[in-house]
């Protein structure tokens, strides 16, 4: 008995704690419905459901005329719902009815597979019952619309299962043109250029994307649940396609005749310092030239001689010298042990200062600084400064490097050091801020900063205007200015100097200075001959409209290292371009062109006649002439035009005219016209006035 109930004791207590259990089960079941249901279900929601960022379209780069010049295009990756509710419903009949003329479509676009191919494929996605099938990676734009026109695929979404995920793409239209001023964007990776000057206007703002997580943990966009994406802002630049390409055409031509180490050109307007052109090509290791570094801005050297022109307005602003001050140059000149050398050589002699910077003589500017400014040459270095050589310009482009001016409390200083400053050594310059200098001298003192960015424009609605900002008002008077106008002129205009063969034209005037600067290379010193040319100056030098430096690092032992042959050609190039571009044709005041009596001219309309000649300045005699259309001949010095005599129903003397005069002629008086070779007419098959017949048809030779 007692075993009985001691059984039934332990069976009522288990019985008694199952209860207990389930009571608390349910009540947490309860709980976690209830009470805590809707914390529960959004955790749930949260292991599937996430949203996703969708990247904002990326701003576009324009030109000074608005051309792109970085652009974002978009590519899609095309996928597919094989288990969309349209698509599966009754039996799956619409992709049955579809799959052979989509495959068909879809094999004549990529034609990447057969028809039989696509067809195969889309069978086994759709046996699969995948919801994030993929179709096809990168689509452009134009394949994806002719995608939404495809069988099943306009049907919709829901019938088609068709699921289109955008990708945009950066590119450059014209390729490597101004590559490294544009730079590139890449996400985890350094950035460069105005893509990462201006990244924070282009990027703008990203969307939001809720994604479903399905089997094999691909997530799948919910059709709805999205915040969509602010686009990035576009940026209107100065850059000239034109003037750009013109310069690294020109600057590309001249690194691969000298098989250079690398090359800088950039072209400023003179009133606004709008920067036009930034061209930067460095020598590949395949002999080959690319945009690998921005040396425009980001490479400090020494410059040489092109710095002389800041030491002339240091001498002329403290009123030391005039141009006109004599000084007496040599070969050679020591300061201490050091031998100061002029690249020329030449017999002692006293010249004036304006000379003396024309054949740019090393040994008259050091000795000119030496002797003014050895007791206190802090003030020289002062003088520097007030000019900004010491401080960047403040371009509108990350990269630029600092420039550096050597002072006398710095740990290089030495007593040579104000010497070999003055011609260019033992300071740090970049190309940029060397033009800003120049730029000034042909802006009548006025200091311009450099800068690429025009506006910034959202839809077509400019948001911030970026003006000609002034660096500096005046860097000299007005009597200082017009010295040294005249000293860079004559380093083109006379016999005497350096960049006269070169540059010195009939047409318009150039104003600027040459410059060669032994570079060290590492370990090796000076041993390897490595020279820097330089060439800086504006044009044309009455009316300055552009300013352009061309530096160029030559390879060692080159054939041409100096900067009349090596940086003013590329200079001449650019400029003559321009020139023919912006200026109407100057004639020679010293001259008057000579009549070229073997000038041969079209016959053609009176009118056109008339004005073509005047405008080409040619004496030309026509009387009082009414016949519209008119034969030219040369004699005694003049162009004169005889009528050409046109009968109706008689032949039309088309001989000497152009194909388009003369068919007009032919055409309008009934004759069908068969021409043969290219040029004006030779001869023709009928008469000139024989009445026109029965057969209307003339054959015409063209030379």
């Amino acid at each position: 008995m007692e075993t009985k109930k001691d059984i039934l004791w332990r069976v009522y207590l288990c019985y008694l704690a199952m209860l207990v259990v389930a009571v608390v089960i349910l009540v947490k079941i309860f709980f976690i419905q209830q009470v805590d249901g809707n914390y529960w279900r959004s955790m749930a929601d949260s292991l599937h459901d996430r949203y996703m960022t969708i990247d904002a379209e990326r701003g576009t780069i324009f030109s000074a005329d608005g051309r792109m010049l970085s652009t974002s295009i978009p590519y899609f990756d095309i996928r597919m719902d094989f288990m969309a509710d349209g698509l599966r419903e009754n039996n799956g009949i619409k992709f049955r009815e579809n799959v052979d003329s989509l495959a068909y479509c879809l094999s004549r676009l990529f034609r990447d597979k057969s028809t039989a191919q696509y067809k195969l494929f889309l069978e086994k996605g759709y046996r699969s019952k995948e919801r994030y099938f993929l179709l096809k990676r990168s689509v452009t734009f134009e394949q994806y619309n002719a995608l939404r026109n495809f069988p099943l695929f306009r049907l919709g979404r829901n019938n088609s299962g068709m699921i289109a995920e955008q990708n945009d793409k950066r590119i450059n239209p014209f390729g490597l043109l101004a590559n490294r001023t544009i730079g590139l964007w890449r996400d985890n990776a350094p950035n460069i250029g105005l893509e990462a000057t201006y990244n924070k206007y282009l990027k703008g703002t990203n969307g939001k994307r809720l994604m479903q997580r399905i089997a094999g943990g691909v997530y799948m966009p919910l059709e709805g649940y999205q915040i969509d994406p602010e686009n990035g802002k576009d940026i209107m630049t100065n850059i000239d396609v034109n003037i750009q390409d013109i310069a690294e055409n020109a600057l590309y031509s001249e690194l691969v005749s000298n098989e250079a180490t690398h090359g800088a050109c950039i072209v400023m307007e003179v009133k606004t310092g709008k920067i036009r052109a930034i061209a930067n090509l460095g020598r590949q290791p395949n002999g080959s030239y690319m945009e690998d570094y921005n040396y425009a801005i980001a490479d400090a050297a020494e410059p040489g001689s092109v710095f002389k022109l800041a030491t002339l307005l240091s001498l002329l602003n403290d009123h030391y010298v005039t141009i006109n001050s004599p000084i007496e140059i040599s070969t050679d000149y020591s300061f201490g042990k050091r031998i100061m050398h002029d690249a020329e050589h030449h017999p002692t002699e006293v010249v004036s200062v304006k000379e003396a910077l024309e054949m740019s003589s090393n040994v008259g500017f050091s000795k000119l600084a030496y002797t003014y400014y050895k007791n206190d040459p802090q003030k020289y270095v002062n003088d520097l400064k007030k000019l900004g050589l010491d401080q960047k310009t403040g371009i509108d482009l990350e990269g630029e490097v600092k420039p550096v001016i050597v002072t006398p409390q710095s740990r290089t200083w030495s007593s040579t050091a104000l010497p070999w400053m003055s011609i260019g050594y033992e300071v740090l310059q970049t190309p940029v801020r060397l033009l800003t200098l120049y730029n000034a001298v042909a802006n009548n003192g006025v200091m311009m900063k450099p800068y690429i960015v025009n506006s910034i424009e959202q839809y077509g609605k400019v948001i911030r205007q970026f003006e000609p900002v002034v660096l500096n008002p005046k860097i000299c008077s007005d009597t200082v200015l017009q010295q040294v106008q005249s000293c860079l002129e004559g380093v083109v205009e006379s016999k005497e100097g350096t960049a006269h063969a070169v540059l010195d034209n009939p047409y318009y005037k150039i104003a600027g200075k040459t410059g060669t600067a032994q570079v060290a290379n590492g370990p090796h010193g000076y041993a390897d001959h490595i020279y820097q040319a330089t060439f800086c100056g504006y044009f044309p030098a009455d009316h300055p409209m552009y300013s352009i430096i061309v530096t160029i690092l030559n390879k060692p032992h080159a054939a041409h290292i100096y900067g009349a042959s090596v940086a003013a050609p590329v200079f001449k190039a650019i400029a003559d371009k321009l020139y023919a571009l912006n200026f109407e044709k100057q004639i020679p005041s010293q001259s008057r062109p000579v009549f070229d009596s073997t000038l041969q001219i079209k016959t053609g309309q009176t009118d056109e006649l008339k004005t073509i000649l005047t405008k080409l300045d040619l004496p030309v005699s026509a009387g009082n002439m009414a016949q519209p259309y008119a034969n030219a001949t040369v004699s005694d010095q003049q162009v004169y035009l005889k009528p050409v005599n046109i009968q109706k129903g008689s032949v039309p003397d088309v001989r000497g005219m152009g194909l388009k005069d003369a068919l007009y002629l032919l055409e309008n008086a009934g004759l069908k016209v068969m021409v043969q070779g290219k040029g004006k007419v030779t001869s023709q098959s009928l008469q000139p006035g024989q009445a026109i017949g029965k057969d209307n048809s003339i054959a015409i030779q063209l030379s």
